[in-house]
């Protein structure tokens, strides 16, 4: 029998904007294979565009609302950064499928979210958790990352005039600067760790 906390761990209202961040990462995968009948390539666009964007301001509710109403969880700590990684290096894989990311820079990207999340779970094994916690810096490049890739995703000139695939990839590179300053920025935290200095 699942205990009262334990279902509500589950079920309360953070936990289930993740899961339907979840549910939204094969959908947004999954759009780019429908027939074109189904969908138009411009329509697909648009739909995964929507899908991702939805999907972003989740993340940025179920956070705010978790800390506003007390429902933060152990689940929903672990789940939460998992999802949103999950989100980022799917849409970037189907990216490169369609030739609008270049491969080096989705491997900065899908690499530096590896590292660091190695890089905590080490840390937090040694008890040193918060030298690497989340700051600033993060976030913003988590921001520039949910801005850009919607934008590629979106990817035709909108009223025929904006160009959103070459701003879409101008701002997925400073994402992808911010990305490689914010992991060298972890990773000198941690370095006496690292070399047992502490």
């Amino acid at each position: 029998m699942v205990s009262q906390a334990n279902s509500s761990a589950v079920f309360n209202v953070p936990m289930a904007l993740t899961w339907a961040r979840i549910a939204m990462i094969p959908m947004v995968v999954g759009v780019f294979y429908l027939p074109d009948a189904w969908l138009t390539p411009q329509a697909k666009n648009i739909t995964a565009c929507a899908l991702f964007s939805l999907a972003a301001i989740t993340d940025a509710i179920d956070g705010w609302y978790a800390r506003k109403y007390g429902q933060i969880t152990r689940l929903g700590a672990f789940l939460d950064p998992v999802a949103d990684k999950l989100m980022v290096c799917a849409a970037l894989v189907v990216l490169i499928a369609l030739g609008r990311v270049d491969e080096f820079v989705a491997l900065v990207i899908i690499g530096r979210e590896i590292t660091v999340s190695a890089l905590r779970e080490w840390m937090a094994q040694i008890g040193a958790s918060a030298s690497v916690a989340v700051n600033a810096l993060g976030k913003l490049k988590t921001i520039m990352q949910m801005v850009a890739i919607p934008v590629l995703l979106f990817h035709d000139p909108l009223l025929g005039l904006i160009p959103v695939a070459q701003i879409g990839t101008l701002l997925l590179y400073i994402a992808a600067g911010l990305t490689v300053y914010s992991m060298l920025y972890y990773l000198k935290l941690a370095w006496p760790y690292l070399v047992g200095r502490e």
